[in-house]
């Protein structure tokens, strides 16, 4: 009796101390936990001004997807940018890859004007969206061909990126023999091989199972910090922004804007820290709580 009842405190104890921590991290929470990103300091790759874009605008009801949009993506920035549903956070990567003109506004890469899909910005999707029909590393090379890179070089790259997303013992395997994790890699060789500016991926990791998405998310936080590359992720997914980015950009909806610009400290520490020890850090669930809150406030979540 004496024993199981010194168990139930010490259950009680544990279950006080847990939520008075909770209750301390809620009740002091900062206020400048925030902050802005200074987006001035880089190179611009791709600049956005006042973009508007409204679908079915000549139509009975037209809907104004994005409203006064600017942004810069500057070279090596890691954007995830977050939100609820129907925020236009698809929209503004569609604008970025070139599949939607604005409707009003200007999109430049590198100083150019940008209307259409080019080289320049890759894509990856959540489905991989691998050409059934060819092997993994005839996908790979798909885009420095189309470049018309020299059959030398493009065995080099193709190997080159293979190795990276650690696939070259796949390279000989058609996509419906590898697993969700191992295509969604092979999307991403396939990105990287052609060498674009700017890479786009549009929730790539949100139909995989958590396991096989936090390995995922590991492995592009990787990617990026060998390759420097420029990218900009939507997810839903809150702890996943805070893991990888270097920068976060909040949407709202009605229309889809930009509310908060800010710079993200955590995917720097992965380096030396593991996530989930990021995930319990009082800084790390500050700002979780904040961005979470933020996007309740939308009236939208």
């Amino acid at each position: 009796m004496l024993i199981g009842s010194s168990k139930k405190f010490r259950r009680a104890d544990f279950a006080s101390v847990v939520i008075s921590e909770i209750m301390t991290v809620h009740s002091s929470a900062r206020t400048d936990i925030a902050v802005p990103y200074d987006d001035s300091a880089g190179d611009t790759l791709i600049a956005l001004n006042d973009i508007d874009l409204v679908y079915d605008l000549d139509g009975p009801q037209p809907f104004p997807a994005l409203e006064a949009i600017d942004l810069n993506l500057n070279q090596g920035d890691f954007i995830c940018a977050i939100g609820p549903s129907g925020c236009g956070k698809t929209s503004l990567l569609r604008v970025l890859a070139g599949y939607e003109r604005p409707t009003h506004g200007v999109v430049s890469v590198d100083g150019r004007p940008h209307t259409k899909p080019d080289s320049e910005v890759g894509v990856v999707f959540q489905q991989p969206n691998l050409f059934p029909w060819l092997t993994i590393e005839k996908n790979v090379n798909f885009g420095p061909r189309m470049k018309g890179i020299d059959a030398h070089e493009r065995r080099q790259r193709v190997s080159y990126f293979l190795e990276m997303v650690s696939l070259i013992d796949a390279a000989k395997k058609l996509p419906h023999q590898l697993s969700g994790g191992m295509k969604q890699r092979a999307a991403i060789a396939r990105a990287l091989a052609a060498d674009p500016k700017v890479i786009l991926m549009d929730e790539p990791f949100g139909a995989l199972d958590a396991f096989t998405r936090e390995s995922m998310q590991m492995s592009l936080h990787e990617i990026w910090t060998k390759t420097g590359k420029t990218i900009f992720f939507i997810t839903h997914d809150v702890e996943e922004a805070l893991l990888l980015s270097n920068r976060i950009i909040l949407m709202y909806p009605n229309p889809g804007r930009i509310v908060e610009d800010i710079a993200n400290p955590f995917s720097a520490m992965l380096s030396d820290t593991a996530p989930s020890d990021l995930r319990v850090s009082r800084d790390f669930i500050e700002m979780r709580e904040y961005l979470v809150r933020r996007i309740k406030e939308s009236g939208e979540y």
